[in-house]
C-alpha cells in the first residue's frame, strides 16, 4: 500500500475515530491509577532505553532532546513497499488526532538500511509524512548493537541485483513518555486512533 492510499483509507475512518479519541478520560491527570494502554505496556522494561544517533540534518540526537514530548520510534527503511509508509502515515494521523497536543509528539524513524538510506534520501522521505518528524541513521557496524538493545529483528534479503535487496524487520513502534521512559510497544496495524489514545494518556500524566 502506498503512502497516498494509506492516507485515503485514514480519511474514510476519521469521522469515527475522532469521537473515540476525544472521549479519553480527562480525570486521569488527577489520578494515580495505572493507565490501561491499547498497546503493550512496557513500563519498567530494561531494554529500548534510548540511543545516540545523528538525524537527517546531521545533528546528534538522544531522548533528552525531546524532554516534555512523547516520542514514538519506528525502525524501517525508505524503500520499504508497505509497512513503513503505512506506519508513518498512521503516526502522522495520530498527531493530527491529538489536535493542539500534536505539537508535543515527536516522531522518529530509524533506518535499518544505512547502506542506501543517506541523510538526503531520509530527509526527502520524511517530508512525505510530517515536517517535524526526524529520521535517524546508525552506522552499519553499529546497527547490530542498537537492534539488540531494542530486541529488534532485521535481516537483509538479497534481490535480483546487489542494490535491489529488501529488509525484513520488526514492524512495531516504541513509545516514550515525556520524561524519556519507555512505556508502550504498538504492534503494526494497531491504527492511528489506538495510538493517539495512548499518547493522550501519556500526555495527561503528572510530570
Amino acid at each position: 500500500m502506498s503512502f497516498f492510499a494509506a492516507r485515503r483509507q485514514f480519511a474514510k475512518n476519521i469521522a469515527k475515530t475522532s469521537i473515540l479519541i476525544s472521549a479519553v478520560p480527562l480525570f486521569y491527570a488527577c489520578s494515580d491509577a495505572k493507565p490501561s494502554f491499547s498497546g503493550i505496556d512496557l513500563t519498567g522494561a530494561d531494554y529500548a532505553q534510548g540511543f545516540t544517533l545523528p538525524d537527517h540534518n546531521g545533528q546528534t540526537r538522544t531522548l533528552a532532546d525531546f524532554a516534555g514530548k512523547v516520542v514514538v520510534v519506528f525502525f524501517g527503511y525508505t524503500q520499504c513497499p508497505d509497512v513503513c509508509p503505512t506506519s508513518l502515515a498512521e503516526l502522522a494521523e495520530a498527531k493530527r488526532l491529538l489536535g493542539t497536543d500534536g505539537e508535543r509528539l515527536q516522531g522518529l524513524f530509524v533506518s535499518v538500511d544505512p547502506e542506501r538510506d543517506t541523510p538526503e534520501i531520509m530527509m526527502a522521505y520524511m517530508a512525505n509524512f510530517d515536517p517535524g518528524f526526524l529520521a535517524l541513521h546508525a552506522e552499519l557496524a553499529d546497527l547490530p548493537a542498537l537492534a539488540k538493545s531494542y530486541k529488534l529483528y532485521y535481516k537483509k534479503v538479497d534481490g535480483a541485483t546487489p542494490t535491489s535487496y529488501t529488509m525484513d524487520h520488526s514492524a512495531g513502534s516504541y513509545v516514550y513518555d515525556t520524561r524519556g521512559r519507555i512505556r508502550i510497544y504498538h504492534r503494526y496495524g494497531s491504527g492511528a486512533a489506538a495510538l493517539a489514545a495512548d499518547l493522550r494518556l501519556l500526555l495527561a500524566e503528572k510530570s
